[in-house]
């Protein structure tokens, strides 16, 4: 009776494991898993702290793969895993796992263009496809990576219901290339809500698109008014949201509010996975004086492919006021109206409460046509009580049923001029830039980063004939945008903009602005005069102290010289000199805008005349500043500014 007691003990013991085990397999969620390709079996955790697990028991297919460990690991690299491990494929391979046929998933594919082994990432080029969806065509992380001045690179996808029960992710090898292989440091596989419906096509009055059966790459997300937000900050869906200064377009920036402690934010129906209430405690309006925001647009620029959909979603929140009618405002996107007289209130009914937009339109495959525009006016027609315009976040989606790949990025001309002198250098160097390739912090293309852009801005206003103003060219360089600014209520752009200058940005300005920052080149701002032309104070983003150098038309210095001299500006660091903050290049006139060091700080505050060198020094620090790299300046010179300006030598007698 004993023994039969415990048989059963035993028995019931098995079933009720077997059953836990049932339950649990069962509330696995398929699909949803972080997979770190090339870990050690047991898998890592991420600097978030997330487990990324090996990803070795997916493999669907019998490809030659292996697996290896990156030589070099850049310091912007903010977690070793899932980046400095890989599996390379020297053959197609696929990947293959469970998810569920009714459901939308992103797929997030993280690539670190590091040296493995013997195998140089400039040599990789390769396609992923997704169920027969196209991800990526003759992909190279190396010029990717390189062209944005990025360590990474991640790429986000949203996926249509797949209407099958596994995902079968494929990597194949370009068969254009020799000895071309493929890729992967991470995948992210993760079940998603239903976040898109239908959008309002631009262009076609009250005509919209349903979007649930398309897929998505994400482009562009951004908190504008606010901080970089991580994975984990976010509402639920482990997505990444960018500071939007990089892509603002002139001078006329705005100002960034925050919404006071007291202000909660409402999300009544709507689901708060939409967007985290960081997003929409912090904004970009345009400013409280009515004469000056009904003289421009509040504009966003972004470089996205041509002959393709975009879906642009626009975040909205006011925190500020709560009457119908106080502030309207006209939408733009590509010049064309996509929403007439938007009242923020008018849609959500009350204040701190949350509402989003989405807008579809075709970009052309035309000369000029790889930008996206997106603008805020005031609509004077409804009388409101305030001219202004406001937004709260921006994300911008390419849509395509079968096809969401894109060419690489081209290279500034000055970059490949950097690599044709590259390749006169030692093994040693070679070796060097191949470890380091695209990184932000860690090479050569990083250093001079500013004035890559610069340059490309430059180049790209050139090729497009009949262009006016000013032209940002700006990629997605989201890597230095993390927690860059703080936001003030109520408080000027500028200090965003020297944020983004210490990250290494320089931006473009047109004709115009020179002569509104200098008060048409009033005498009276003219701080120093040399053989390159006369130095004046200006002022810019609404109170934003700079020094502005014009060019002499019969300077000795031409636009070698002028490209030279940004690639140089761009790289002296000292609390005793100024950054370069842009320039123009318009009417066959030259400038330079340069201020925003911690001493620049002093400058502006003090607007040029009461700086403990004195006036003098002044100019001849700003006239002479393009000539440190060229004469031997170092970064990490003497705290002496005496000892600094001894280095420069003047050869030209400017």
């Amino acid at each position: 009776m004993h023994s039969g007691a415990k048989g059963v003990l035993l028995s019931l013991v098995c079933t009720l494991v077997l059953l836990n085990g049932i339950h649990a397999a069962s509330n696995e969620e398929p699909g949803s898993l972080f997979l770190g390709c090339g870990l050690d079996e047991g898998g890592a955790k991420d600097a978030d702290g997330r487990q990324w697990s090996p990803d070795n028991k997916f493999l669907g297919s019998a490809g030659d793969s292996i697996t290896s460990k990156a030589s070099h690991q850049d310091p912007s690299l903010m977690s070793e895993v899932p980046y400095m491990s890989a599996r390379v494929f020297k053959s197609e391979t696929t990947y293959k796992v469970p998810v569920k046929p009714d459901n939308r998933y992103w797929l997030r594919l993280h690539f670190y263009p590091s040296l493995y082994g013997s195998f140089d990432p400039s040599k990789s080029y390769f396609s992923v496809t997704a169920n027969g969806v196209t991800l990526l065509t003759n992909f190279s992380a190396s010029i990717t990576c390189e062209a944005l001045s990025q360590a990474y690179i991640d790429r986000e996808y949203s996926l249509a219901p797949l209407n099958s029960d596994t995902l079968t992710l494929t990597f194949k090898p370009s068969d254009t290339y020799d000895g071309a292989f493929a890729f992967v440091n991470g995948i992210q596989l993760i079940q998603m809500p239903e976040l898109f419906q239908s959008a309002v096509m631009v262009g076609y009055a009250e005509r919209t698109m349903d979007v649930r059966s398309l897929n998505l790459q994400t482009m562009f997300r951004l908190n504008v008014g606010g901080q970089y937000i991580s994975p984990t900050q976010d509402s639920g869906l482990t997505r990444m949201w960018y500071d939007d200064t990089p892509y603002l377009y002139g001078a006329a920036a705005g100002v960034t509010n925050q919404a006071e402690k007291n202000v909660s934010i409402d999300y009544q129906t709507m689901p708060q996975y939409i967007a985290p209430p960081d997003v929409y405690s912090t904004s970009r309006s345009m400013g409280k004086d009515k004469d000056v925001n009904m003289g421009y647009n509040l504009t966003w620029i972004f470089r996205v492919d041509p002959n393709s959909m975009y879906l642009a979603r626009l975040h909205f929140c006011d925190y500020h006021y709560s009457k119908v009618n106080e502030i309207v405002f006209d939408i733009f996107v590509n010049n064309q109206t996509a929403e007439a007289q938007a009242d923020v209130i008018g849609w959500t009914r009350g204040k701190g409460v949350p509402t989003y937009k989405d807008y579809m339109i075709y970009v052309q495959d035309g000369e000029g046509d790889e930008q996206l525009w997106l603008a805020l006016h005031p609509a004077p027609e409804s009388k409101p009580e305030y001219y202004d315009a406001i937004l709260n976040g921006v994300e911008i989606f390419k849509l395509n049923d079968t096809n969401l790949s894109g060419p690489n990025p081209q290279l500034s001309d000055m970059l490949l001029k950097q690599h044709e002198e590259e390749e006169g250098f030692s093994d040693q160097k070679a070796y060097n830039k191949h470890a380091v390739i695209g990184g932000a912090a860690g090479g050569a293309a990083g250093v001079a980063f500013m004035a890559v852009i610069c340059v490309a801005v430059y180049n790209k206003k050139k090729r497009v004939p009949g262009s006016e103003g000013g032209y940002s060219s700006w990629l997605p360089i989201y890597l230095n945008s993390r927690g860059s600014k703080s936001t003030t209520s109520g408080k000027s752009v500028s200090s965003a903009t020297l944020s983004t200058m210490a990250q290494g940005l320089c931006r473009y300005f047109s004709l115009q602005e020179m002569k509104h920052a200098t008060k048409n080149f009033d005498e009276s701002n003219v701080i120093g005069v040399g053989g390159f032309g006369k130095v004046y104070k200006g002022v810019i983003d609404n109170g934003m102290k700079v020094a502005i150098k014009r060019s002499n038309p019969q300077s000795e210095q031409g636009v070698n010289e002028f490209q030279t001299e940004i690639e140089m500006l761009s790289k002296l660091r000292h609390k005793h000199l100024v950054s370069l903050i842009g320039f123009c290049d318009d009417n066959d006139e030259m400038y330079n805008v340069e201020g925003g060091s911690t001493h620049a700080a002093r400058v502006e505050e003090s607007e040029f005349e009461e700086i403990s060198l004195g006036d003098n020094d002044i100019a001849r620090h700003y006239k002479n500043l393009s000539l440190g790299s060229e004469h031997g300046l170092s970064n990490d010179s003497s705290e002496n500014p005496t000892a600094i300006f001894s280095q420069l030598v003047n050869p030209k007698g400017r």
